[in-house]
């Protein structure tokens, strides 16, 4: 285990696979809304990486001093 195991959420439901949607059974306007769910959670997604490295900076600098 490293220390940067500690950074990162130990939940169970954490999963390594996606089980992808099956966009045949879906309609025009259920795809559309799927994508735009998909848009949102990769929008989402980034910022919350962003934070992350963002805070793993600020402890880097102050412990490197």
């Amino acid at each position: 285990m490293s220390i940067d195991d500690d950074l990162e959420p130990q939940h169970p439901a954490n999963r390594k696979i996606f089980e992808p949607v099956k966009i045949e059974a879906l309609s025009v306007e259920e795809m559309r809304k799927y994508i735009e769910h998909a848009k949102q959670e990769i929008l989402r997604t980034e910022a919350e990486i962003q934070s992350r490295q963002s805070l793993r900076g600020d402890a880097d600098s102050l412990f490197k001093k």
